[in-house]
């Protein structure tokens, strides 16, 4: 198979969706792998390093795209690169749909066959691809959210940990995920006051166990939610329904109750937001005021970060990108249902239950077992 690693062009995007250990891996498997010239240059690989282990060099994306069986890349294609879209490509990257039907409806128009990474479900339970992004945001939302808690950035003035004598920040943390903990992790470490709603009572027993009672654990619902966002400096968004658009947990009247100069920082903002509030911004333009509150909604946070966040990412993807090289989507789906699960649009049809729910469109699940 031919395998190419298109260079990201969203909004400050600089990670890139293969390292060169696994362009080895790949070539020693039989397969060729073509890279866009300075893909890698974000995350601090340069184009020298992908042609000593085995990959052709391009200059044009649209070579790329069009030789390729298979597009590995990061975040989802953007406006500019719909017109690479063709019937039978493989796309390997994180999609989001749910909250993208023009997207959806570029996919299954052209009739790619796209593979989402956050949507690749383990029998555990487990979301592998999702994970590694997942623990970068979430340690990320807490660094951002104090850094916006400064004066000079529009904050309230407020430092995360306080010292001895003064307070320190009250945090309240929506979703006891892996973004959550992550960010309970930071948090705590900084010295804050955390509190963490999640609506899963033996999830919140295990981060009370896990945390040694220093994390206040608070049942959902609206109520407590709003209770709990009157006294907050930061909220952290950080809920999760698999392919589906995230629910409104945060509605617009809450917000009017915070504190001026308050922060919130929308991790779910991928899957359309988890407060009334939020739209989607970008590492150029990153926070807006509602009623006084500072919002944080980039939708690729982990981009500030590209080397870590890179291969922390294809430590996960690498593998499963492997294994449809090797074995073909039909097949690999076939012996992997994991796979089976990441598959979002096939052949012109979505085939991913929480993505034709959220678009209100018609799900063909059955495609893919014939």
């Amino acid at each position: 198979m031919i395998i190419g690693v298109a260079k990201e062009i969203k909004d400050h995007e600089t990670r890139v969706g293969l390292v060169p250990s696994g362009v080895t891996a790949l070539r020693e498997a039989g397969h060729e792998v073509l890279v866009e010239s300075h893909a890698g240059e974000g995350s601090s690989i340069s184009d020298r390093e992908y042609m000593q282990a085995g990959a052709a060099i391009l200059q044009s994306p649209a070579e790329v795209w069009r030789k390729a069986d298979l597009v590995v890349k990061v975040k989802e294609p953007q406006p500019a690169e719909y017109g690479y879209f063709r019937p039978g490509l493989i796309l390997f990257t994180y999609l989001h749909l749910a909250p993208l039907p023009e997207l959806t409806d570029q996919l299954l128009a052209a009739r790619v066959n796209g593979v989402a990474y956050e949507t690749i479900l383990e029998t555990d339970g487990s979301l592998p691809l999702l994970t590694p992004m997942s623990e970068v945001a979430g340690r990320m939302a807490v660094q951002v959210g104090a850094q916006y808690l400064e004066k000079p950035n529009g904050g309230r003035g407020i430092l995360l940990g306080g010292v001895p004598g003064v307070a320190p920040a009250d945090v309240v943390i929506l979703g006891g995920g892996v973004v959550g903990t992550n960010a309970a992790k930071m948090a705590i470490g900084m010295g804050a006051q955390v509190t963490m709603i999640d609506k899963n009572l033996n999830r919140l027993r295990e981060l009370d166990d896990i945390f040694g009672g220093r994390l206040v654990t608070v049942a959902s619902n609206s109520w407590t939610i709003g209770e709990s966002l009157k006294t907050a400096d930061l909220v952290i968004g950080s809920v999760l329904i698999p392919g589906a658009s995230a629910p409104k947990l945060v509605r617009r009247e809450m917000i009017a109750t915070m504190k001026r100069g308050a922060v919130v920082v929308d991790v779910a903002i991928d899957q359309g937001g988890c407060f009334e509030t939020s739209h989607p911004t970008t590492h150029t333009d990153p926070t807006y005021f509602v009623d006084g509150v500072l919002h944080y909604c980039v939708s690729n946070m982990p981009a500030a970060v590209p080397h870590t966040s890179t291969f922390a990412l294809t430590n996960a993807t690498f593998p499963y990108l492997m294994e449809l090289a090797n074995k073909g989507l039909e097949g690999a789906c076939e012996t992997h249902p994991a796979l089976r699960m990441g598959v979002n649009t096939y052949n012109g049809y979505i085939t991913h239950a929480g993505v034709a729910q959220s678009q209100g469109r018609e799900l063909a699940s059955a495609l893919l077992h014939k």
